[in-house]
Formats: structure tokens, C-alpha cells, sequence
């Protein structure tokens, strides 16, 4: 009923009273995200209503262009929105191709966005205030067009005559008949919605892994009473796609542990919210339900199954509020044989305070300053849960290492003792082959400060062929979108993973349904583009240039994953952690990604380091240097720094 009072009330292209308009988020046809309340700081927000095949929008881009280009200079934001149910993002990218609309088309496919606005035809134009975020013209977007006739040149200029009240503060006098356009199919909403039939498993497969008693939902979806009340909450979530915590592009990539939302399910929990959220027939399963997930967690302590090996972290007490600085423990792990990792869980003391546990081990007598990562096994964070290695895989830990363990906590208002523990599964035979962590690094990014959008990137080349198992982005406050490539030795490039809307508070892997083969001489290529601006919320300093570090409010460009050498065994280790690391610092300082180092790219900071590799390593003599050039180099430098330690220790000695 409120979308046929707002069509009617806006008809005329005069605003009877304020309208609000919601926030909602769309991706747009080449994948972009666009949450409407984020252009806040514009001056106007204009929003065109497009369909494929349409004569009228079509006929209407030459006026949409020069409108856009008049306001080219001004703080005015111009999007498009299609709707269409026939339409789909690849026949939106070939229509903007073909059309040459360079506008980012909102694709709603849900509908819901366009039956909140009470869209109903093509080439209607919304102008909004972002200042109240109300309505200020609905209607066409000037007077040349209309069904099969068309003016020479337009008399009336409706939406630039919008943009400039708005600006000005001004109030809007002019008259407009309903704009003219293609007819769109929107759905009518589900009717006689079932909350036991219907939306109780939407809500079990969806939502109540994390909404119960003890989960990491902030309410338990207990009963239909707890689901009625915070339905306005879930409507405005699932409009704006921050629940459910899964951030992949849905259009790239099949995932193994995909936990998103169906279209279908999405609009049925929306129909039956706007509905008023009807109790309708039929006794109330959610206690139950939750009942059982409560029982089936007290009685398993540990999801995966009683570990093997249990690490308790020492106790440590957070602080209600301040920064508290990483803790790391060495702990012994006392084991009299070699062990086979499969898999690893994280118990978490305090959910509320742990941001963070990573785990490794490191051997006895080794040198310990890598911590977790000399041979990294796994660890948590909210949007990561244990799990057992790929099938035939695992990580081997010598006999007498010790287990490596990095804790990341975050006050929250109240003074808490966390004791997490750490549960090892080990294998009962050496498995079939080795599993790999890797990560894709850039330790000299620099973010501008007062920038919205800033990419930076890194890679690494993979120099026998692997097996990818998952991939990670990492980021933090400012971390806006985060994206992996594949990069074959052919040049040919395929999109692996895009992320529009990383959210720091969840750190998810996404795991490959099934392993991506990587040819050797591959490049997996990982970016982060990072939002310093007021316009980021969380960003703790707009004003500052933000460069790496460990801290929430510095920055990292981390892209983890997980991958075996496709040749190589646990009776024939092939891998060398050395070579991994060139391959990692040439990944990061090969800043054109043309697969070596030039001499202007390695920075004042590492100039005298590398000046001499350039020198005497530079084999192809290309004035770059590779993976292997450096590798080599490195090799030689570690000799001759062991050999001068020899030589210092025997002079001490005598």
C-alpha cells in the first residue's frame, strides 16, 4: 500500500509531502557496490530507471549524457537501476557495451530496491536529497520524448531544473505528466507466506548458525515473538547486504562453503516482513530448534570431535577499554614424534574480545622471529571456523616443536579473562601430500589520506604447478573491496574471487568447490582497494597517510591461501620456504607486475640492500631482477652473513 501511495503521490512530478527514500545496496553490471546512503557528502543523487531493448532509454541517453556532463564538475552522483526480470548482469554488460552507457547500472535483482521506489516503466528519473535522503522529483527526465514521437530539442529540462533546487535549497514548481517507458514486470510480493512452512527454514539454513543462545549473533531467533521484533532490523540488513556475512560476488565463482542468501530467499523473508511479519498457523519451532543446537553444543565440546592435542593459551586478562598490543606465546608442545596435522580448531575463551588467534609451530633450535608463520596451521576469527585439511593433505610439525600462537584482542566495555584453547587433530598415517599456507603480501603500501578509492596490489608467481584450495582477503578499517586474479604464463587473466564490500568484521576464506589447477610460471594476483575518507565510517584518521602495520587503525594488503605443489609428496617434499619468500618480496616491490624488479621500484629503504644484487645476480641481463635472480642473491647473502658470524665467533673464541 505505501508503494501505490508514493506512485500517485509523485505522478505529477510534484512532491506532495516528503518521501523518504531507504538505503539499500546493489552491485552494479561490471560488479562495483553501491550503498545509497554511502554519497551522503554529494549535493544530489540522481537515479535513471534502465532496461535492455528499451527505444526509450535508449533514445534518451544522448540527454542523460549531457545532463550528467553539465553537472560533471558539481558534487552530483548519477546511477542507473535496472530491474528487469529478463534482464541479467552479462545481457546488462553487452547492452552498456553495445550503447555506450558509461553510467554504473544498479542491477536489482531482487526487485526489491524498484517495489520500494514503486518503479513501474523505464526512463524515470529520481532525485534525491541526500541531505534528508527524501524525494526531490520523480518523473521524466525532460519534455523531448514521448511514445513514438520525439522533439527536435527539449523545452523543459525537469531533472537539471531538480538538481539545482536541491542544491539550492530551493523549493521545486513545475508540472509533468508520468515519464514515459518500457513497462517493467515487477513482481507482485508473495501472498499467504507460512512463518512455520515458510520462513522458519529460510531462517534455520540462513540465520541461526550465529542467532542462538552463545552464538556470535548479538540475539537468539528464539521465538516467533524475538523474529517479529527485530523483523525491521532484518529488513534493512538484507536491503542493504550485510547479513548474511558473505561478501563474494555472487557471479564469480563456486564456493565450497558458500553461505549467501538465494534471491528467492531473500525476497521471501522481505514479502513476508512487509506483510507485518503474520503469525499465521501452526505451533512455533524455533525453541525447539534452538533447543537442539544448544544440546548438540553442550554435549560436543569441540564441533569437529575431541581433539588429539589440546594447547591452553595462557590467560590473559582484556581491559575494558584501550588499545592492547598482540600477545605471543611460545608454548612446548612436548610431542616425542613427528605429527601429521588434519586439522585444527580454535575455542575461543571470550568471542566478545578475541579478534583474532593464528597458530603455527616452529622447531626446536630454529629461529623463531617468523612465529606463526615458519609452518603456519590455521587459526580464528569471526567468519573462519575449524576445519579439517583437504582430503589426503596435512602439515607436518617435528617432534619437540613448539606451538607458536598469535592473539589479537579488542576491548569491549567490560573487563574480561579470556582462555582460549587451541585442539589439533592429527593424522593416524603420514597422508598422501602436504598442504601449504601462503600469502600474498604488500608491506610498503601507502594510502593517501582523504581518498576514497586507492588500489594497491601485489602477486606471486608460482614456479612449479599447484593446487589452490581457498583464498583470503585480508584488510582492515579502510579496506573497501578486495579482489584474486589468475594469471596464466599465457597473459590470459581470470577473475577468481571479487569481494565489492570486504567487511573487516568478517574474516572469511572462500574455499574453491572444487581445487583451481595453477600452471607453473602463474601469477596469483591479489588487490585492495582502501577507502580514507570521512565518507568510511570506521576509518579512524582520514587525515593521515596510512601505511602496514599490525594495528587495526594501520593497514595490511594480505591475500592468504591455500594450495599444494601438485607434484609434490610427503615421502618427497619438494618446497622451498626461501624461494617462496623472493617470490613473495618480488610480488610486492614489482610494482608494474612484469615479473621482475626494477632498480627505481625497490625504494630508498631497500636501495643498499639490493644495489649489489643488480650488480652481480642480474643473469639475463635485463636490468630487472626475478624470482630466481633474487632467490640466488638471498642465498649468497645469507652464506656470506653465516660465514662472517663464524669468523666473529672464532675471533671471540681465541
Amino acid at each position: 500500500m505505501k508503494n501505490v501511495l508514493i506512485a500517485s503521490c509523485l505522478m505529477a512530478g510534484v512532491m506532495a509531502w516528503a518521501v523518504p527514500v531507504e538505503n539499500f545496496s546493489l552491485l552494479d553490471h561490471n560488479g562495483d557496490a553501491h550503498e545509497l546512503y554511502y554519497y551522503s557528502d554529494a549535493d544530489a543523487v540522481v537515479l535513471i530507471v534502465q532496461g535492455n531493448a528499451c527505444p526509450i532509454i535508449r533514445n534518451a541517453l544522448p540527454d542523460i549524457r549531457e545532463v550528467r556532463d553539465r553537472f560533471v564538475d558539481e558534487n552530483v552522483v548519477f546511477l542507473m537501476l535496472n530491474a528487469n526480470p529478463q534482464d541479467d548482469r552479462n545481457s546488462i554488460q553487452a547492452e552498456a557495451e553495445e550503447w555506450e552507457i558509461d553510467l554504473p547500472i544498479l542491477v536489482d535483482e531482487t526487485q526489491l530496491v524498484a517495489r520500494g521506489l514503486g518503479v513501474t516503466r523505464t526512463a524515470e528519473a529520481f532525485v534525491i536529497n541526500p541531505s534528508n535522503w527524501e524525494l526531490a522529483y520523480r518523473g521524466p527526465l525532460n519534455d523531448r520524448l514521448g511514445y513514438e514521437r520525439q522533439k527536435a530539442e527539449a523545452d523543459v529540462h525537469y531533472v537539471a531544473d531538480a538538481i539545482h533546487a536541491v542544491k539550492n535549497g530551493g523549493e521545486l514548481d513545475i508540472q509533468t505528466e508520468a515519464a514515459k517507458g518500457c513497462l517493467i514486470n515487477i513482481e507482485e510480493p508473495a501472498s499467504e507466506i507460512s512463518f512455520v512452512d515458510d520462513v522458519v527454514p529460510v531462517l534455520e539454513q540462513n540465520c541461526m548458525r550465529c542467532h542462538v543462545p552463545g552464538g556470535i549473533g548479538p540475539w537468539s531467533m528464539s521465538s516467533y515473538e524475538m523474529v517479529k521484533g527485530f523483523a525491521p532490523m532484518m529488513r534493512e540488513v538484507l536491503r542493504t547486504n550485510r547479513m548474511p556475512p558473505w561478501h563474494a560476488d555472487p557471479h564469480i565463482g563456486t564456493w565450497g562453503n558458500d553461505r549467501s542468501i538465494s534471491i528467492a530467499e531473500k525476497k521471501l523473508l522481505v514479502d513476508w516482513i512487509e506483510a507485518g511479519a503474520p503469525r499465521g498457523e501452526g505451533e512455533d519451532p524455533l525453541g525447539e530448534i534452538v533447543a537442539t543446537i544448544e544440546e548438540n553444543r553442550s554435549s560436543v565440546d569441540w564441533p569437529l570431535g575431541e581433539p588429539d592435542f589440546i594447547v591452553d593459551v595462557p590467560a590473559f586478562e582484556v581491559p575494558a577499554t584501550g588499545v592492547v598490543e598482540y600477545q605471543n606465546h611460545e608454548i612446548a608442545s612436548n610431542l616425542p614424534e613427528d605429527v601429521w596435522i588434519r586439522g585444527i580448531d580454535v575455542k575461543p575463551g571470550d568471542t566478545n574480545v578475541l579478534h583474532h588467534a593464528l597458530v603455527g609451530s616452529n622447531e626446536p633450535g630454529s629461529n623463531s622471529r617468523g612465529g606463526v608463520f615458519n609452518n603456519f596451521l590455521g587459526g580464528y576469527a569471526p567468519g573462519v571456523i575449524g576445519d579439517f585439511a583437504p582430503e589426503g593433505t596435512g602439515t607436518l610439525i617435528k617432534a619437540g616443536s613448539n606451538i607458536a600462537i598469535q592473539m589479537h584482542y579488542t576491548p569491549y566495555g567490560k573487563t574480561v579473562v579470556d582462555e582460549t584453547q587451541i585442539g589439533l587433530y592429527f593424522h593416524d598415517e603420514p597422508p598422501e601430500r602436504y598442504v601449504r599456507h601462503g600469502v600474498v603480501i604488500n608491506f610498503n603500501i601507502a594510502i593517501p589520506p582523504n581518498t576514497k578509492a586507492h588500489e594497491e596490489g601485489a602477486y606471486i608467481e608460482f614456479d612449479k604447478d599447484a593446487e589452490l584450495y581457498s583464498i583470503l582477503p585480508h584488510s582492515h578499517y579502510r579496506g573497501s573491496s578486495s579482489t584474486f586474479e589468475l594469471e596464466l604464463p599465457s597473459g590470459e587473466r581470470e577473475l577468481l574471487l571479487s569481494v565489492p564490500e570486504y567487511d573487516f568484521n568478517w574474516q572469511t576464506g572462500y574455499a574453491f568447490a572444487e581445487p583451481k589447477h595453477v600452471p607453473a610460471g602463474s601469477k596469483l594476483i591479489h588487490k585492495t582497494v582502501y577507502d580514507n575518507s570521512n565518507q568510511n565510517f570506521a576509518n579512524p584518521d582520514p587525515d593521515k597517510t596510512v601505511t602496514w602495520g599490525l594495528q587495526s587503525w594501520d593497514e595490511m594488503l594480505y591475500g592468504a591461501f591455500v594450495y599444494r605443489w601438485s607434484d609434490e609428496t610427503s615421502a618427497n617434499p619438494i618446497h622451498s620456504a626461501a624461494r617462496f619468500r623472493a617470490a613473495q618480496t618480488v610480488g610486492f616491490l614489482d610494482s608494474d607486475m612484469d615479473g621482475g624488479i626494477q632498480s627505481d621500484e625497490i625504494g630508498e629503504r631497500l636501495k643498499k640492500q639490493l644495489e649489489p644484487a643488480f650488480t652481480h645476480f642480474d643473469a639475463n641481463g635485463n636490468e630487472a631482477l626475478e624470482v630466481d635472480e633474487l632467490f640466488n642473491y638471498q642465498k649468497f647473502a645469507a652464506q656470506r652473513r653465516a660465514q662472517a658470524q663464524r669468523q666473529q665467533a672464532e675471533v671471540q673464541s681465541n
